[in-house]
């Protein structure tokens, strides 16, 4: 079961950091290997928001949609992701943002499994690179949208 947790420093605010990983419905534009991007329903909770979206994952000849709950934590500046349905055994991923030294820290888990071998032995051996390209794809991203800070 891969996992990979790592925290960077980056130059935008938490609240802005917070913002771009929520808009779910925008990662088809500068996520790899996100085709598609659909919110089923917004529910909000009072503290927190939860969200249900379809992501659709293409790479190569594997195209596959699966569903997650995203709960939104605005105050905490936290995301969190459980698995619903596709490919997988099991997902989940962890943010956090918090403000530190004029910038912001980006926390950053993710723990899953396929339930197919093939595919799962196939993202073990290119999964590191793989979380590189996601978090660099959210560094760039906010370069665009906020700035080089």
């Amino acid at each position: 079961m891969p996992t990979h947790s790592e925290t960077k420093h980056l130059p935008y605010s938490a609240q802005q950091m917070y913002d771009l990983v929520a808009d779910v419905g925008s990662y088809p534009e500068f996520l790899p290997w996100t085709a598609a991007a659909r919110i089923r329903s917004t529910e909000d909770k009072g503290d927190h928001q939860v969200m249900l979206a379809d992501l659709v994952i293409s790479f190569k000849v594997f195209r596959e949609r699966f569903g997650s709950r995203v709960t939104l934590w605005p105050d905490e500046k936290r995301i969190d992701t459980e698995y619903l349905d596709g490919p997988f055994r099991h997902m989940i991923s962890k943010w956090q943002f918090e403000d530190k030294d004029g910038g912001c820290d980006v926390h950053f888990y993710v723990d899953f499994e396929f339930k197919n071998r093939i595919l799962q032995g196939a993202a073990g051996m290119f999964f590191y690179e793989a979380m590189q390209r996601i978090v660099r794809a959210f560094e760039r991203r906010a370069a665009e949208l906020y700035g080089r800070g």
